[in-house]
């Protein structure tokens, strides 16, 4: 059985495992974000040593990257812009490396054995500070012309002759519901939390239950543009919002509401919650390895 050494590179951790090609973790752990390259690499390299049977490297990470390895874009993490990361992984590992963006790593998790497992056109979108996403054509990721291809957080959903525009991120996010709570209550924005914010409302807090209310519709209005832009067989909904065990349901309820109102719309967006939190990126960016050297993108030799 081949086994793989997956990272997942985040502003605060790095994780790791050892992941098998029928989707298990085997190992995990994480260490703290370094705070240079070489420090990053150092890591990475002591444990590609540690675990020597392992296939090759496969890299989740923040930024717009580039199928030769350079990441663009901007990140918490500045020194991963600039060089070529996979160039330097493969030079300290002595492996084939992998590496894909974060977001498109927890698509590919849920494709390869999550919610979206069997379908060919998916949406994947993940909801945190901001909303980011990855696009599915025929099993396909589809990465665009310019290594955007579903950075969905960017859709305008609001907008006036006079510019005053705002994007699907600063509307819909867990970042944004906290901060139309705090400035309901005229408190600091760093004392809340989305999971507070959901309690709250649970006990009738009334600006939390607005603040809730405003945050489903307009997640449901971005995922209703989503559907009829590019018609997917399922919408997959990740980050800590997932775990919710309503999400699904408010999100239907405010899509049928939606539906209602425009009557020519007939087909309802069909959604689902990520299958995988923690751990997608770790699994995602193993199965996109498998992908990529199964399609001939990249040669096993280093």
């Amino acid at each position: 059985m081949d086994t793989y050494l997956a990272i997942d590179i985040g502003g605060t951790f790095i994780k790791y495992g050892i992941v098998s090609e029928n989707a298990e973790i085997l190992e995990s752990g994480k260490v703290k974000t370094p705070k240079t390259l070489e420090e990053l690499l150092m890591i990475i390299e002591k444990l590609a040593q540690s675990h020597g049977d392992v296939k090759g490297v496969a890299v989740s990470s923040p930024g717009a990257v580039s199928d030769e390895g350079v990441i663009y874009g901007s990140s918490a993490l500045p020194y991963l812009h600039g060089p070529n990361i996979k160039d330097l992984l493969k030079a300290r590992t002595l492996l084939p490396v992998y590496m894909e963006n974060d977001a498109n790593c927890a698509g590919y998790a849920e494709v390869w054995n999550g919610s979206a497992k069997g379908k060919k056109d998916v949406i994947v979108m993940v909801i945190g500070t901001g909303i980011g996403g990855s696009v599915f054509k025929n099993g396909e990721l589809h990465k665009g012309a310019n290594l955007h291809g579903g950075e969905i957080g960017y859709m305008i959903l609001n907008g006036e002759v006079q510019g005053n525009y705002d994007v699907w991120s600063r509307l819909a996010s867990t970042k944004a519901l906290v901060k139309n709570v705090a400035k309901a209550k005229r408190i600091d924005s760093d004392s809340l939390s989305g999971e507070q914010i959901f309690q709250l409302a649970e006990a009738g807090d009334v600006d939390c239950l607005a603040a809730v209310e405003k945050f489903y519709h307009l997640l449901a209005v971005g995922i209703y543009n989503l559907q009829y832009i590019y018609d997917p067989e399922v919408i997959v909904i990740g980050g800590g919002i997932s775990a919710r065990d309503d999400l699904v349901t408010n999100v239907n309820q405010k899509l049928d509401e939606i539906l209602e109102a425009i009557s020519l719309a007939k087909i309802k967006p069909k959604i689902a919650a990520c299958q995988f939190r923690q751990n997608a990126n770790i699994l995602g960016a193993v199965y996109g390895f498998i992908q990529s050297f199964e399609r001939g993108n990249n040669r096993l030799e280093v």
